[in-house]
């Protein structure tokens, strides 16, 4: 029986509780309309980190996209969720996922856009305030708590508190180059790894 197969089946039979070490959850919208966007960029940045991991493909499973496996030999256990509720639904999938693996509270990673960090910037925080973010407050209200780890990646403030602005800057695609917006990805999921303790692969 391959990884992705094993660990739906210990889900299911109860054997699997507590055998994952993290819930990673990257926040975003489904659809190609969203895709690339800023607000996107956790989904971005998981599914990067999923694929640098070498997790099986994602299944649909907790209304959301989700794989597990382990980062490398001797890292830790991660489930991989990709929330398809939409942004402001995001807590409907990360909850029933977070019950199913069976981990605490700050166990839990959500990655997700920030707007008052400068483009670039990626911070780490354990709970905190949620600064508006609608996905943030799904996750708090669904999760039964805000104590959840947070990777914060910078897309930067438009130059206006009107609210349309705000919300057309944050679904709006990067203006950036891409190869600044890669590499942002690529540092988010660095600090991810450092978040959770990830081994990588040995050098071949």
């Amino acid at each position: 029986m391959g990884l992705f197969r094993r660990a739906v089946a210990e889900v299911k039979s109860g054997a699997g509780r507590g055998k994952v070490d993290w819930l990673i959850v990257g926040l975003g919208n489904p659809g190609d309309a969203y895709a690339r966007t800023r607000h996107n960029v956790g989904f971005e940045i998981a599914a990067l980190a999923a694929e640098r991991w070498g997790l099986p493909r994602a299944k649909k499973r907790y209304a959301g996209l989700y794989s597990d496996g382990r980062t490398g030999p001797g890292g830790p256990r991660v489930g991989v969720l990709l929330p398809q509720t939409f942004m402001n639904e995001s807590g409907r999938s990360a909850g029933p996922a977070r019950g199913a693996v069976g981990i605490d509270l700050e166990r839990v990673v959500a990655i997700h856009d920030e707007i008052d960090l400068s483009f670039g910037r990626v911070e780490t925080r354990l709970g905190g305030g949620l600064a508006g973010h609608n996905g943030l407050k799904s996750l708090k209200r669904e999760l039964g708590g805000a104590e959840f780890q947070r990777i914060r990646v910078g897309v930067g403030r438009p130059d206006s508190t009107d609210p349309e602005i705000v919300s057309a800057h944050v679904l709006g695609r990067f203006r950036e180059p891409q190869e600044d917006v890669r590499a942002l990805v690529d540092r988010a999921v660095d600090e991810l790894e450092r978040l959770i303790g990830a081994t990588p692969d040995p050098p071949t």
